[in-house]
């Protein structure tokens, strides 16, 4: 298929180019360079494979693992207007997500508002909890100080990407002696659908009923559990015992949309679109840390009608993100 928009592809500046090692020591002279690159290999690789536009975000934790929060503010800007910049040079192949410094909601609302309105991003990635103050200090956007920034991105209108991240290392006591278990193998998935239930649960969607949130991987394994979760807290039809209204599917299914990022199982797309709908799966790659041409060869031959395959490789993102394409 041409015409792919694939949007959880990542880039890094100087100052978080070295978080990403972790996760590619051995491969490190080929992945560090891919992910300083925009104009080059990586857009050839788009061509080669049908990928008309990329969303462009910021490498993993970057911002969210800087707990100086004058620093965490300074490292957002900073990324975001190298992004702009390289949007402005190809803003038919470029897009870009506002990298945020959650660690301080209003400023957080504020880089947020700057990056949508006047560098014409579509939206926001944010790797996770963020650190502040000390590095065991770990906040969750679900808690009370963030309601106002998520009214302002209510307002802004453009959807929020949760992205993985792992644990605190002093919060890894279940993995030791099995670090294989770490990133995107496990604890990546773990970790996040945790931190996206726990915006359904806080009443956060009821507060701000016009908010969407994107998830990765095709939705970090919560699509498969949607059922069990809903029945196990109406057990003996006792009410469920979290402040929102209603049940966790009417959240995830109103609320959120996945993407094929890192995982390409026909299965499990197909587990996604039953779930949620085909409008609500999309497209993507991961790129660096995957490679453009398996996750389209892969989608290109997924035996899905070409009707969803469309919209799920195109239509999808072009109405939630507001793209304007040619």
């Amino acid at each position: 298929m041409h015409g792919k928009i694939a949007l959880e592809e990542h880039f890094a500046i100087e100052a978080t180019l070295g978080d990403s090692q972790v996760f590619g020591a051995h491969v490190w002279s080929d992945l560090g360079p891919r992910l300083v690159d925009i104009q080059g290999m990586r857009l050839r690789e788009m061509d080669k494979h049908g990928v008309e536009m990329m969303i462009l975000s910021l490498n993993a934790p970057a911002v969210q693992a800087i707990h100086d929060v004058k620093r965490a503010i300074e490292v957002a800007r900073q990324a975001n207007d190298v992004l702009a910049e390289e949007v402005r040079k190809r803003p038919d192949r470029w897009a870009g997500f506002a990298a945020l410094p959650m660690q301080d909601p209003e400023a957080a609302a504020a880089e947020l508002t700057r990056c949508i309105k006047d560098l014409g991003f579509v939206g926001a990635l944010v790797n996770g909890f963020s650190q502040a103050g000390t590095p065991d200090n770990a906040l969750y956007y679900d808690l009370p100080q963030y309601r106002a920034f998520w009214r302002t991105a209510e307002a802004l209108g453009m959807p929020f990407y949760l992205h993985p991240r792992n644990p605190l290392p002093s919060w890894t006591r279940g993995y030791e002696g099995h670090n294989w278990m770490l990133g995107p193998n496990w604890a990546f998935a773990a970790e996040t659908a945790v931190h996206a239930l726990r915006l359904i649960g806080s009443g956060l969607f009821d507060e701000c009923p016009n908010l969407q949130i994107v998830l990765g991987h095709l939705g970090e394994g919560i699509p498969v559990q949607l059922w069990r979760i809903d029945g196990r807290n109406m057990w003996m039809k006792e009410p469920h015992r979290y402040p929102a209204k209603h049940g966790v599917g009417h959240y995830f299914r109103k609320h959120f949309h996945v993407t094929t990022s890192g995982n390409f199982h026909t299965p499990s797309m197909l587990n996604a679109v039953a779930e949620l709908g085909v409008e609500r799966v999309m497209f993507s790659v991961d790129w660096p840390f995957e490679d453009v041409g398996q996750g389209c060869e892969w989608f290109d031959e997924a035996a899905i009608s070409e009707a969803d395959r469309v919209k799920i490789g195109r239509d999808n993102a072009i109405k939630l993100f507001k793209l304007k394409m040619k």
